[in-house]
């Protein structure tokens, strides 16, 4: 409707939009929140999840709305039959743009529960987005590198067992857990650099997926395996927010988590985690070949 607009007139405008949308939802939150904290009783706790949850899919719908009101996206979307909004969901995807998080919210709020993310413990302190988060449930978590670990051995299995106890709280109202494998979005220099064997694609890490399958692979037992591409290119966080993302092509695949993958101890396993990391390369393998034929325009 309003798309005619100068590309920086939408920016700013859509920038605003955000914010505001942002600030005020997330106060709202607050008073839900405090409630949780107030009155620790499970049944209290899980009604109040399930409002801020509600909260957060009127946040996405009001981002949706200026989305359709300023920008002439085409969107080519395909796999979104038979979904559950109510179902527990494992969801991976490659990692291009700042884009890719408002795309797959926009395509998926209120068809599978709202997604969420593991976050980095340090967040938390975010103004005003750190409290919304933990309001959530998304999961904090600490990573500990390999050299800390030779250091202190006591500490092996501690991320595991801080994802179990933040995933419990997932066990009461369904949940989607997206894992972008890749680390970080990718760049044609990423990709040189760590000497990717794939055409479009960095290297897939199989330990947060690996994380999620032990920590939750008696309720989790379906992957979505998302495949995005930007026919004209991966928008900037600026482009996007100014309407410069003519296209956008989104394959969903709808997947059964083998079932040997699932709710096992990969720390001490190194034939499982050997078996995780052949799954998620061969998702990459084909991610690989699909957005190869969307890039040849076969």
């Amino acid at each position: 409707m309003f798309s005619f607009l100068p590309a920086p007139v939408i920016g700013v405008l859509c920038s605003i939009f955000l914010f505001i949308n942002t600030v005020v939802l997330c106060s709202v939150i607050y008073i839900p929140t405090i409630i949780k904290i107030l009155i620790p009783l499970k049944p209290v706790q899980v009604l109040c999840t399930k409002l801020i949850i509600m909260i957060s899919e009127l946040w996405i719908s009001i981002n949706s709305l200026w989305m359709t009101l300023f920008h002439k996206t085409k969107w080519d979307v395909k796999g979104l039959e038979g979904l559950d909004h109510h179902g527990w969901y494992l969801v991976t995807s490659n990692h291009q743009s700042w884009a890719d998080i408002f795309s797959m919210q926009h395509i998926f709020n209120r068809r599978i529960p709202f997604l969420k993310f593991f976050i980095k413990k340090e967040l938390i302190w975010v103004p005003f987005i750190g409290v919304a988060w933990w309001a959530m449930d998304f999961p904090f978590m600490k990573r500990y590198s390999k050299e800390f670990l030779k250091k202190h051995p006591e500490m092996r299995g501690k991320d595991v067992e801080t994802t179990r106890k933040a995933c419990e709280k997932f066990r009461y109202t369904p949940v989607s857990i997206i894992n972008f494998a890749e680390g970080t979005r990718f760049s044609e220099q990423k990709k040189a650099s760590q000497k990717s064997p794939y055409e479009n694609l960095l290297k897939p890490k199989a330990g947060g997926t690996a994380l999620v399958l032990d920590a939750m692979g008696d309720c989790i037992s379906t992957l979505l395996d998302i495949t995005i591409v930007y026919p004209d290119g991966a928008p900037g966080f600026w482009d996007f927010i100014s309407g410069n993302m003519p296209r956008v092509t989104i394959r969903i695949e709808k997947l059964e988590i083998p079932q040997e993958l699932r709710n096992q101890d990969h720390n001490d396993d190194e034939a499982q985690r050997y078996r995780i990391k052949q799954w998620v390369d061969g998702l990459w393998e084909n991610k690989d070949r699909v957005i190869t034929r969307f890039n040849s325009g076969s």
